[in-house]
């Protein structure tokens, strides 16, 4: 992605942090468990809700638009409507009023839950049994075995260091830890909730007796630990960060030496001349992966499914990849991206390396991990945690 794209769209994306809120009640809707059977004529319009960079009409750069070619195709006129945070997408698909929404693992589950979206009849959509197997079936988009959306792009939240600053150079999240004082007072971390479940991953592997086995499922116990361990390295942070453009610009200043990032954040501090690198520590990484979904109250059904398939064949998803600064979900998109290293660059083919990912999923009572024997704090408790920690 060109430098001037990543900061155009992140600049936009990140200042909403990716924010994430406590797992709201239900919101009454009733999900339609009868699946889909056929995709008729479209309805001529569809309403979507996504992250900015996701639904481009060429209206912010005429170079970049994939909106056109799917009204042409489909007969469906989009109207979109950009969102901040995950929060404000729950709240607005809440109301009954959007068709189609592009969910992080944070939402996905809230809105699940609360009977906003409906499942998917993925046999309906020709680009699906060409989507990553790593990213299909899987606790953010699949429940009691009902998918409910069509994958899109995925990440990892990196840790990135100054190599003139920092040596050696690290290997383990115990750089922003356990040896955070090594550079107090120039470590950063992103500031959310969700950050718990970086630290809990870090437990998982320094303090097995913990018996952490999934991040984002930690009973009271657990979480107490992970909270243990954030509030020793809150002594050593010089800032949190929720904005990624600022943060690279922290990092070239020289105020931040070692801590979390993402990809796109890596490649324009590069771009910029900064002296930093990248690694998924031995640990593995939290990320994110984002999909697809459909409205419990939509009224546009076959404009919706012809979103969910065309968003997803090779040369949209390039486009959106591309753009935005992320892995496409469809292998063969990264023949068609405009740079041919941006699958290399992105790991989009490595499922080695996305099996070391555990992607963003909002915690709730009910344990991830499969425990019935105990009841897991969920996303309220964990802001309740994080506002804690940070004092």
């Amino acid at each position: 992605m060109a430098k001037k794209k990543a900061l155009k769209v992140i600049g936009t994306l990140a200042a909403a942090a990716l924010a994430l809120a406590a797992c709201g009640t239900s919101s009454g809707g009733e999900v339609k468990d009868s699946l889909k059977e056929s995709i008729g004529a479209g309805e001529g319009q569809v309403s979507i809700l996504a992250w900015p960079g996701y639904v481009e009409d060429g209206s912010n750069d005429p170079k970049v638009d994939w909106v056109t070619k799917f009204t042409a195709d489909s007969g469906c006129k989009v109207n979109f409507k950009p969102f901040g945070t995950s929060d404000e997408a729950v709240t607005l698909m809440r109301t009954g009023q959007y068709d189609v929404i592009s969910a992080s693992g944070d939402a996905s589950l809230r809105l699940i839950a609360g009977g906003d979206v409906q499942p998917v009849n993925t046999s309906l959509l020709k680009n699906y049994p060409d989507i990553y197997p790593f990213l299909k079936d899987k606790a953010w988009n699949t429940v009691d075995g009902k998918n409910y959306g069509m994958p899109h792009g995925w990440g990892a939240n990196l840790l990135m260091y100054r190599s003139d600053k920092v040596t050696p150079a690290p290997t383990s999240w115990s750089a922003v830890f356990t040896d955070a004082g090594a550079n107090s007072g120039k470590v950063t971390a992103y500031d959310s909730p969700i950050y718990i479940a970086d630290a809990a991953m870090y437990l998982m592997a320094h303090k097995p007796e913990l018996n952490i086995k999934n991040p984002y499922a930690l009973d009271a116990s657990q979480l107490a630990a992970a909270v243990t361990l954030l509030k020793a390295q809150r002594t050593h942070i010089g800032e949190y960060w929720n904005d990624v453009v600022k943060e690279v610009q922290s990092f070239a200043s020289g105020t931040t030496a070692v801590g979390t990032t993402w990809q796109v954040g890596a490649n324009i501090a590069k771009a910029d001349g900064v002296k930093v690198q990248t690694l998924l520590p031995t640990e593995g990484a939290t990320g994110w992966s984002d999909t697809w979904m459909i409205g419990s109250k939509t009224k546009n059904p076959n404009c919706s499914y012809k979103w969910l398939d065309y968003i997803a064949s090779p040369a949209a998803n390039a486009q959106v990849a591309e753009y935005f600064g992320e892995s496409p979900a469809n292998p063969k998109s990264c023949a068609l991206t405009a740079d041919k290293e941006h699958c290399t660059t992105y790991h989009s083919g490595d499922a080695a390396y996305a099996e070391k990912i555990w992607y963003w999923t909002t915690p709730v009572a009910k344990c991830l991990d499969g425990r019935t024997d105990a009841k897991c704090t969920d996303y309220s408790e964990w802001t309740k945690a994080w506002t804690e920690i940070k004092g």
